[in-house]
């Protein structure tokens, strides 16, 4: 048996100096993980598809003294991710943190929705983390020192809802996929594989249901034990921790961060 260690204690949630990559860097929680990242210690990649809100946040960071840069990147196309990974390890010499954010949806019902536009939902939302998370394992094999990924899905992954075929088929998909790349990758190369599942959080998108007064919010708070929607800042500490080797021993997991949502 080995003893708990001094060291291990005291800095088993820290993240300075590594290399964190987050993906929708400019979207409500994207945001919020890059900066958390960064206040931690760590330098912070930022990508995402608008160049003009990448820079924004790149001269409001620095402004912080958060070392960090960003490169335009669509995550769903196999060529400009290869390009970021390569543009990240040119920047920062490694890749330690993947911390994937982006995300997509257009409710429809199943009748109205095209094929197409289903196809769009599962390849924002699916395809491209099987993307991202392929190249930046490849990316951690090579450097030989494992790694941290943390997908964010949904708490929808693992309930239905009208109008959401395709999106709780791409998350649903995605939390399998978390699952499955743990199995590939954390025995045999040290990488950690998981995925958190959060509820409603405010962002420019989902702003209108925090009406105290709407129905919606109003629905949603039946089965919010926590009695509240999210903000962006409550997955912090899910994130960090994920990132961290506090949690060297979870792999492949699809962790509730609901608020209670998903046990009710």
């Amino acid at each position: 048996m080995v003893p708990v260690k001094k060291e291990f204690v005291n800095n088993m949630f820290s993240v300075e100096g590594k290399v964190a990559l987050v993906t929708g860097a400019t979207g409500a929680l994207g945001k919020v993980l890059s900066k958390a990242y960064g206040y931690a210690g760590a330098k912070v990649m930022m990508t995402g598809r608008n160049e003009a809100k990448l820079k924004a946040l790149e001269e409001e960071f620095k402004a912080e003294n958060i070392d960090c840069a960003y490169y335009v990147a669509d995550p769903a196309q196999e060529d400009q991710v290869a390009d970021l990974i390569k543009a990240t390890v040119e920047k920062y010499g490694e890749i330690n943190i993947l911390a994937i954010c982006h995300g997509y949806n257009k409710p429809q019902n199943i009748l109205d929705q095209s094929v197409a536009d289903w196809q769009y939902i599962m390849d924002a939302d699916c395809k491209s983390v099987y993307i991202v998370c392929k190249y930046v394992a490849q990316q951690m094999v090579d450097q030989g020192k494992g790694g941290k990924m943390v997908v964010v899905t949904s708490q929808r992954s693992k309930r239905g809802m009208a109008g959401y075929t395709g999106y709780c088929t791409s998350k649903g998909g995605a939390d399998l996929m978390v699952s499955s790349m743990a199995c590939d990758l954390t025995a045999k190369y040290g990488i950690n594989v998981n995925s958190i599942c959060p509820t409603v959080f405010r962002s420019e998108l989902t702003e209108w249901m925090f009406d105290p007064e709407s129905e919606v919010y109003k629905n949603f708070l039946k089965r919010e034990p926590i009695g509240r929607l999210a903000e962006p800042e409550d997955f912090v500490g899910f994130a960090l921790f994920l990132s961290s080797d506090a949690s060297n021993f979870m792999t492949g997991g699809n962790y509730d961060c609901s608020g209670g949502y998903l046990t009710c």
